[in-house]
């Protein structure tokens, strides 16, 4: 049996993933629109971008499953 590869024939680079997925919601509408919706929000806006990333994908799953 042929083992299974990926197209570009090289590992995935999970922190690779991870910086371009980052990038493309951090300049998404929906986190755009999120983070002004809580502009008053002192905590949050200290927060490191990766923090704030990740508590906006926690809303919007949790959102999403309600």
């Amino acid at each position: 049996m042929t083992p299974s590869h990926t197209p570009s024939n090289t590992p995935i680079d999970d922190s690779a993933i991870w910086h371009s997925l980052k990038q493309a919601i951090a300049t998404s509408s929906g986190f755009q629109s999120w983070k002004q919706e809580r502009s008053s929000d002192k905590v949050l806006s200290d927060l490191p971008v990766d923090q704030q990333l990740q508590r906006y994908l926690r809303e919007t799953l949790e959102t999403l499953a309600y």
